[in-house]
């Protein structure tokens, strides 16, 4: 049984995509303990491959879903976010707001994007890790455990950012830089080349660590 169908409600976005508003034709309960009942109208996907049939991921609000982008498990995209491209949300995971993932992004297992946030290209973000704000993560950047990146934090190239480390402010963290344990990089801050941070370390202000440094606490 289907669990959605597209309906005749459609708009054109901003791409110039032809999207439809979805109807749930089944009810059920989402991880979070959101309730869908059949005939509920959920946000707006440019074909039914875009949301799974399977499990209880689903589309809200005024979210779209387009392009070969895939919402699937048990995710929700709420909100105006916006999920394109090759881009995929699955697991438990929730994107929300006026977040986009775009690209061949992926957020999964319990990872949420949110706010202004966007992750694009070959981002992935995963675990319990948190994107939002006005944050931007891209490239072949990965953050994951119980990470956290807000404010206006960028985190690209091939950088991580793991444990429960958080990236916030106006900091870089870019190139092979990692960011973890429950080290904190704020302010103006910028750490790239093969820069490790780790331990309780903290580097904020105008604070530029590069080359093949560690810095631990």
């Amino acid at each position: 049984m289907k669990k959605f169908e597209l309906t005749t409600e459609s708009k054109i976005n901003l791409f110039g995509r032809t999207l439809y508003r979805i109807k749930a034709c089944t009810s059920f309960t989402s991880v979070s303990g959101d309730e869908i009942k059949a005939g509920d109208l959920g946000g707006f996907v440019e074909k039914e491959s875009n949301l799974s049939h399977d499990e209880k991921a689903w589309v809200s609000g005024n979210a779209e879903v387009y392009g070969d982008a895939e919402v699937y498990g048990n995710a929700w995209v709420s909100g105006n976010a916006k999920v394109y491209g090759n881009a995929k949300v699955c697991g438990v995971a929730e994107v929300y707001g006026n977040a986009w993932v775009s690209g061949n992004a992926k957020v999964y297992d319990n990872a949420e994007v949110y706010g202004n946030a966007w992750v694009y290209d070959n981002a992935k973000v995963y675990g319990n890790a948190e994107v939002y704000g006005n944050a931007w993560v891209y490239d072949n950047a990965k953050v994951y455990g119980n990470a956290e990146v807000y404010g206006n934090a960028w985190v690209y190239d091939n950088a991580k950012v793991y444990d429960n480390a958080e990236v916030y402010g106006n900091a870089w963290v870019y190139d092979n830089a990692e960011v973890y344990g429950n080290a904190k990089v704020h302010g103006n801050a910028e750490i790239y080349g093969n820069t490790w941070v780790t331990g309780n370390a903290e580097v904020y202000s105008d604070a530029k660590v590069s080359g093949n440094a560690e810095v631990l606490s």
